[in-house]
């Protein structure tokens, strides 16, 4: 029988460790071996549990989650997904924990989210960070630099027919980061689908925009694509490609979820493939599951370029490696080279 994966819940909340406990003792390859209600606590458990997976809230008491988070990360690194409320606070709380080293953000049952949804996602990411080799962060560690990408000369800046379309989801918010602060200003558009929870993506897109030499911004369902612009799917709604004329647009909206997914990818590139062909280049980055494979695939047979990241270089590399397994991808290259690589494609 295979061993179950071994699950600290650390939480202040009562109500959220025994939900959680609940939940979670359902599925049979997962156990809660324990909770802690701060993260002194906690430090002690995990010394003694010795868990697989912690999810962390990261506003509590005495310490806060940021704090213990860093301090776990340079002491005694383990794969944490982030518990967070949907408050505005909440979500950048979340996407600093993201950049410092925790791998996947949750949101926190509400009245807009059922317990069962929630519980659902949660073993699925739990599944997915399992087994993670989680590197040691110095809490003073310099960010790697990125080198900025080249427009080709051939380029011309006054293009608007070129679309670059990116998919991530596990580890992704900081391989986009990558990505996107090493594109030059005058870039193609650009539009990105990153599973995240809903609000969590306006404050992702503002962070990146004060990071990065293009504009970012949460897509709004209407938003012209042009050069020097990213546009950020929203958390709980489907991003997908139009044209009209010579003008390209995005249509944020709702629907059925895909891979379990809402945005998911391969409705962004099912799109691109319809309505930019072989303008469009498609990038798919680090990511659990199969989710844009079928998509690249279409983008491939309309006549679009295609680019996956490197498994050295991915946190998770399932969704990369699906697409792979296609036969649809032009090129497989490391993060560091992916946006000097796609500008190399025009």
């Amino acid at each position: 029988m295979r061993k179950k994966i071994r699950v600290l819940v650390v939480d202040d909340s009562a109500i959220v460790r025994k939900v959680f406990t609940e939940e979670l003792s359902r599925e049979v390859d997962i156990e809660v071996v324990g909770t802690a209600p701060d993260p002194f606590v906690a430090r002690d458990k995990i010394m003694k549990l010795e868990p697989d997976v912690i999810t962390l809230d990261i506003e509590m008491p005495r310490m806060d989650g940021i704090t213990f988070l860093r301090k776990l990360m340079k002491y005694y690194p383990l794969p944490v997904i982030i518990v967070s409320s949907l408050t505005q606070a909440g979500s950048k709380l979340a996407l600093e924990a993201l950049s410092i080293g925790a791998l996947e953000v949750i949101s926190k049952p509400s009245a807009a989210y059922s317990v069962g949804d929630m519980s659902v996602q949660l073993a699925d990411k739990i599944r997915a960070v399992a087994g993670i080799r989680v590197q040691k962060k110095e809490e003073n560690e310099p960010k790697i630099a990125t080198e900025k990408a080249q427009l080709p000369s051939r380029y011309l800046a006054e293009t608007t027919n070129k679309i670059i379309a990116i998919g991530a989801s596990t580890g992704g918010t900081e391989a986009l980061r990558s990505v996107l602060t090493s594109m030059p200003v005058n870039s193609p558009g650009i539009v990105v689908v990153q599973h995240m929870p809903a609000q969590f993506t306006t404050s992702f897109a503002e962070r990146l925009n004060s990071l990065c030499e293009v504009k970012v911004k949460e897509a709004q369902d209407g938003d012209t694509v042009v050069n020097g612009l990213v546009l950020i799917a929203p958390g709980n709604f489907h991003m997908l490609l139009k044209r009209s004329g010579a003008r390209y647009y995005v249509n944020v909206k709702t629907g059925p979820l895909v891979h379990h997914q809402r945005p998911a990818v391969d409705v962004l590139f099912q799109s691109v493939s319809q309505y930019a062909g072989s303008n469009a280049i498609g990038i798919i980055l680090t990511g659990m599951g199969a989710d844009g494979a079928a998509g690249m695939v279409s983008m491939k047979e309309a006549g679009a370029k295609t680019i996956a990241q490197d498994e050295k270089s991915c946190v998770v590399f399932g969704m990369p490696k699906a697409a792979i397994e296609t036969g649809a991808v032009d090129k497989i290259v490391s993060l560091g080279k992916i946006a000097q690589t796609a500008l190399n494609m025009y």
